[in-house]
């Protein structure tokens, strides 16, 4: 494990859920934090959390599914710091009608541009300044619909989290001779704020029962403390409780339990 004590960590996402727990955590550690995302009153928050704990953490908040935006705030990292080290790219969000009965096109923007488009120029904007350092560590949070097709996740937003699979594992492709490694997480069911656009919302008992924001946190530093040789390509993180497994089980035993009772009929 690598010491990332002043290593410039840019997060995005980071007034809520996993974002603010990988923020924390990477903190802890040692390294500057910048957090982002479009509201800037949850990012001086957890800004105040970590320079109690005795961090450093810097805002820079903006709307990330616009270029222009990405490219200000990094040129402003840059400014400040003179580098980038570890990315976490972690903007996210999803919409109660999310399924093609109900979508309309302006969700349908949303759901591609906050967790497709606002990663792609995140990456495309850092790429260049990890190439000149000749070392940089993305971590991407996708889902497991990133790789499962579930009624669950509506499939804008399950189409978004497979170009983010896809999007990781293209980078280690073109720019592992550069020192760059790139980590997609996929976590299964994690009690954040995104529960509540669920129809109906999750229950307090059902949320406990999830991955928290704190374990994802523990994750992603993992992740950004590897070695510079290592690169951890994709990670898939669910709950022990995982209620996809929990309902084919229960949906077996129901077919066995069918076809038990119809051979002792015949």
């Amino acid at each position: 494990m690598r010491d990332i004590t002043g290593k410039i960590a840019w997060v995005t996402g980071a007034g809520t859920g996993i974002g603010e727990a990988a923020a924390k955590a990477l903190a802890a550690e040692g390294a500057i934090v910048i957090l982002t995302g479009r509201r800037k009153e949850p990012l001086e928050t957890v800004q105040a959390v970590i320079t109690q704990a005795g961090g450093k953490a810097v805002v820079q908040s903006g709307d990330l599914a616009k270029a222009a935006t990405v490219d200000r705030i990094v040129k402003a990292i840059v400014a400040e710091f003179g580098r980038i080290d570890i990315v976490v790219n972690n903007a996210g969000t999803n919409v109660p009608n999310r399924w093609w009965s109900k979508l309309t096109t302006e969700a349908i923007d949303t759901l591609v541009h906050v967790n497709l488009s606002s990663a792609i120029y995140v990456t495309h904007a850092v790429l260049p300044i990890m190439r000149a350092q000749g070392d940089g560590q993305l971590i991407h949070t996708s889902s497991m619909a990133g790789r499962n097709i579930s009624m669950v996740s509506g499939p804008i937003y399950t189409a978004a989290k497979h170009g983010v699979v896809a999007m990781s594992h293209t980078i280690n492709l073109e720019e592992c001779l550069n020192g760059i490694r790139s980590t997609v997480i996929l976590p299964g069911e994690v009690a954040t704020d995104i529960m509540k656009f669920r129809d109906p919302p999750e229950l307090p008992d059902t949320l406990a029962r999830m991955v928290q924001p704190e374990d994802m946190g523990t994750v992603v530093a993992f992740v950004a403390k590897q070695p510079a040789h290592v690169c951890v390509n994709e990670m898939w993180v669910t709950p022990t409780h995982n209620r996809g497994y929990v309902a084919m089980v229960k949906g077996r035993q129901a077919q066995w339990d069918e076809a038990r009772a119809k051979a002792k009929k015949a």
